[in-house]
């Protein structure tokens, strides 16, 4: 509770994160479950997120999405996430494809109090959001997964998954492009105790699995149903990589939050705005780790959970390395005035 009259704020570089325990994926998955929790028992709002597109929606070229939240209960902050994306970076070195700033304030005063990178944050809490799925999505016996794609979210998606179903030793890394999933592989060595294999051959991959992850920048679906065996699930962070076959065929679906998914078209929505699958059998995912719903209740079906990303967990991950830092010494005072001018 900070009830804060001090208009200081604390800068956290994204070097500052890191050293405030970003990369911790334990630690970050227990926020992740602890935020959907608080989801479910209404602690939290979550607004859809906006986006501006430029030049337009349908051929864009940059982005902005802004994602505010409010987490009330025992955490009672404020804060927005301003992600941005641009096509043009994928080609300029040492800029990220995408640029996330997040700034955290007090929501009594409205005094900002942090202001921090939020680009490694997407990547932790979206693999983070890809593990906690999994968890409840895949079979008891799963002990073999393919993750297609390895960028940024294939890297944190090895860990995720690895932290949420410990008994898979055999992780696919699929890419188009071989040497990125390579890297990755030859990044995790044995350290974590699972085998990772480097393919092209997502299909291939996917068809020797129990869980699949797709973790791509698809806005066209790359799988369909022929990539099933009996019993395994699906775990996607973008719908629209998934062809519609493949939630028509689901016996039970899951999203990270329907309230903003269905305000943004992808091939789930249009089927249930068709009346092709009934909203009311979408089961969310705080409903899972509040244990009101089961997605899975046999080992011989097939589902499917899939994430658009939620504003309330950048802004909960947030927090958590602002406390990190505080504690730690970590990041640059500024502040917001000397005296503001107009009171």
């Amino acid at each position: 509770m900070l009830h804060t009259t001090n208009p200081e704020i604390l800068l956290l570089k994204q070097e500052d994160v890191v050293k405030a325990g970003l990369l911790d994926m334990k630690q970050i998955l227990a926020v992740t479950e602890k935020t959907y929790s608080m989801l479910g028992k209404g602690q939290i709002q979550n607004p859809p997120k906006t986006n501006t597109s430029i030049p337009e929606k349908t051929n864009w070229q940059s982005f902005f999405n802004a994602m505010p939240s409010h987490i009330a209960g025992d955490v009672n902050i404020a804060g927005i996430k301003w992600a941005a994306e641009a096509k043009k970076n994928a080609s300029i070195p040492g800029i990220p494809y995408g640029i996330d700033i997040t700034i955290l304030s007090d929501p009594e005063t409205v005094l900002p109090f942090c202001i921090l990178d939020g680009t490694l944050i997407t990547a932790m809490r979206t693999s983070a959001v890809g593990g906690l799925m999994a968890k409840y999505a895949a079979p008891s016996n799963a002990d073999t997964a393919a993750l297609i794609g390895a960028g940024v979210i294939g890297r944190t998606m090895v860990s995720a998954v690895h932290e949420a179903l410990p008994q898979i030793k055999t992780m696919y890394l699929t890419d188009l492009d071989l040497s990125k999933a390579e890297e990755i592989a030859a990044e995790y060595g044995d350290s974590l105790g699972v085998k990772i294999i480097p393919t092209t051959d997502s299909k291939g991959a996917a068809l020797k699995s129990q869980l699949i992850v797709g973790e791509t920048t698809a806005r066209e679906p790359i799988m369909d149903s022929s990539w099933l065996t009996p019993g395994c699930a699906i775990v996607s962070m973008h719908p629209s990589e998934m062809a519609e076959d493949l939630f028509l065929s689901a016996e039970a679906i899951s999203v990270d939050y329907w309230k903003q998914m269905k305000e943004h078209m992808n091939p789930l929505v249009k089927l249930v705005s068709e009346g092709a699958i009934k909203e009311d059998s979408l089961i969310d995912l705080s409903e899972l780790v509040l244990g009101t719903k089961k997605l899975r209740t046999s080992d011989d079906q097939y589902v499917t959970a899939c994430s658009m990303g939620l504003g309330a967990l950048d802004i909960m991950i947030a927090y958590q390395m602002f406390e990190n830092a505080t504690k730690m010494g970590i990041g640059t005072k500024f502040n917001l005035w000397d005296k503001p001018l107009w009171e």
